[in-house]
């Protein structure tokens, strides 16, 4: 089998060549390939040293100059190439002191984290070059690090997450003397930077069985290390109509998630939606359950905000999730006014109707096991989609009157007030649709301010 590389690639092989050097892609290029898999980013590995990369073609930027990485601009395409390499002494487990460019293509594969990431293609034929055994790892789904793995694990700690990783996008068992260095040496993640960490644990969440990766991180100890908070759901019972215990759920409710084809964002609230229920549970007065989760919707949403701050995600990753959570345990009925199907679309913002109801739909089934009547929700989504057609799910922005006109009515003052009474109006507007009109709003802004005429 030999990789299929296009015109423009090879062209950069023959350039290569032509100047005495060789190039060779590296890496999970060739691993997706020879699963069969769609590949994304394509890096490349060449004994040719930066500068003289830099010679041989006109438009190139120093990518990461310091680690021999230069991207060439070639035909309106990047390609990153980097210089063979050993690295130095790691001192802090994550990067070498320095790095060594070397001439052989051996000594920079076996550098690398894992057997199946350590194949590579040569350019000049497109052959496949396999030195540490990675096919033979890829036909038994087996994560292996290369070599001791202790040693590679010292080098850069996040490869301990990315083992993990790995295990959930491909779907691999982690080998066990790779596993076995996992265990003891979890503690050392805790040098790496929470960039690297959330990137690491987000790509897990979004692979093709995330549940496996979860469980090689509470099995290895990495659980408790970086989200404590979900390590703490372990064992915790919940009685009722659940049958297991809270971790349980969340990966239950996250493999609905994956089986649904559910976005990420749901994903990522399955796993987290009752992180909380250790915080709220309490012994039930009344007897008649074992035992009340009160708020435990809004202490989870807390919870994951913290673990979002802690990764340094996005405010954007961070609300949307967030807020998933914090209304999970909406309470539909066909009674429902028309009024209060505009609020409950208010107060969830239109955009995250499916997600929610894609969220409710995964917790049911968890709980019920693929059983959970939908007709409740079909029916709230049929009349969420008859709000969007009337034309009558307004934002407060939609208001025929703002701020500026209470202050130039006299109505309020600039402050908190204008808010107040702001809200309050669009709260009628929202049961109410007609009555957003400029002399109707300005009587009730001046009723509401105590300022009737």
């Amino acid at each position: 089998m030999r990789f299929p590389f296009d015109d423009d690639v090879k062209e950069i092989g023959r350039i290569f060549k032509k100047h005495g050097f060789s190039i060779y892609l590296v890496g999970g290029a060739v691993r997706d390939f020879l699963l069969s898999e769609k590949i994304h980013d394509m890096d490349f590995a060449t004994d040719a040293k930066p500068e003289e990369i830099k010679g041989m073609f006109s438009r190139t930027i120093d990518t990461g100059i310091k680690h021999g990485t230069v991207t060439i601009l070639f035909r309106k395409k990047g390609y990153e190439v980097t210089t063979f390499r050993t690295d130095g002494e790691y001192k802090d487990s994550r990067h070498p002191e320095n790095v060594k460019f070397i001439k052989d293509l051996e000594s920079d594969l076996v550098r690398r984290d894992f057997t199946i990431n350590a194949l590579a293609a040569d350019i000049d034929d497109g052959k496949i070059i396999d030195l540490v055994g990675g096919r033979k790892d890829l036909k038994r789904k087996i994560i292996r690090a290369i070599g001791n793995p202790d040693e590679r694990f010292t080098e850069d700690a996040l490869r301990i997450l990315r083992a993990a990783r790995f295990s959930a996008k491909l779907d691999f068992e982690i080998e066990k003397e790779t596993f076995d260095s996992m265990k003891k040496l979890s503690e050392s993640v805790n040098k790496v930077s929470a960039e690297r960490i959330k990137e690491e644990f987000y790509r897990l969440v979004g692979g093709r069985n995330p549940i496996r990766g979860i469980e090689y991180m509470r099995s290895s100890g990495l659980l408790k290390v970086l989200l404590p908070e979900l390590d703490a759901t372990i064992g915790v019972e919940q009685g009722g109509m659940h049958k297991t215990d809270v971790y349980t759920h969340l990966l239950r409710t996250l493999y609905f998630a994956v089986k649904y084809e559910h976005p990420f964002t749901v994903r990522m609230a399955a796993l987290f939606h009752d992180v909380g229920k250790p915080q709220a549970r309490e012994k039930d007065a009344t007897g008649r359950r074992e035992y009340t989760f009160y708020r435990h919707d809004e202490i989870s949403a807390g919870i994951f905000s913290r673990i979002a701050l802690r990764l340094k995600t996005s405010n954007e990753e961070r609300e949307s999730v967030s807020n998933l959570i914090r209304h999970h345990m909406f309470t539909y009925s066909p009674e429902w006014t028309d009024g209060a199907v505009r609020r409950f679309i208010k107060k969830v913002g239109k955009e995250n109707i499916n997600d929610l109801i894609d969220l409710r739909v995964d917790d049911e089934d968890a709980i019920k096991g693929a059983k959970c009547d939908r007709r409740n929700l079909i029916d709230l989504i049929e009349r969420v989609k008859a709000e969007e057609e009337k034309g009558l799910l307004l934002t407060l922005k939609d208001l025929e009157i703002n701020g500026n006109d209470l202050i130039k009515e006299k109505i309020a003052s600039p402050g908190p007030e204008i808010g107040r009474i702001l809200n309050a109006l669009f709260e009628e507007v929202i049961e109410t649709p007609s009555f957003n009109r400029k002399d109707h709003l300005l009587e009730r802004a001046r009723e509401l301010s105590g300022k009737a005429q």
